[in-house]
């Protein structure tokens, strides 16, 4: 059976890692030259950010909005940047979960690739 991508994407593997895309796995391994070159004091790959907690109505209940972006940077000038890698137009998913990260988290920065 073929596997079906569902936007043309290529996934590839750095440093054991797995990565969705390969312009994805291309800025993961920017960011650790940057760390070699003391401009990026921390990275992560895949932080979690829950945009809207899960909640019970009328005894169900309703699962959390999770937003699992592609890295969270630290700088060495103090600013911190959240990272999604876009290889593709963004669909009407992406666009509101964007929109509920910018409003819930307005002190971070969320810098599309």
């Amino acid at each position: 059976m073929k596997s079906y991508l569902k936007y043309q994407n290529k996934k590839t593997m750095v440093d054991n890692i797995y990565f969705a895309s390969i312009k994805e796995s291309q800025y993961y391994q920017e960011l650790k030259l940057l760390y070699k070159a003391g401009e990026v004091v921390k990275f992560e790959l895949q932080p979690e950010f829950i945009l809207q907690d899960k909640f019970k109505k009328n005894g169900k209940i309703i699962r959390a909005i999770k937003y699992i972006a592609d890295f969270r940077v630290l700088y060495s000038n103090g600013k911190e940047e959240i990272v999604e890698v876009k290889g593709y137009d963004k669909n009407k998913v992406w666009l509101l979960k964007q929109k509920m990260f910018e409003y819930k988290f307005p002190d971070l920065e969320l810098k599309i690739i």
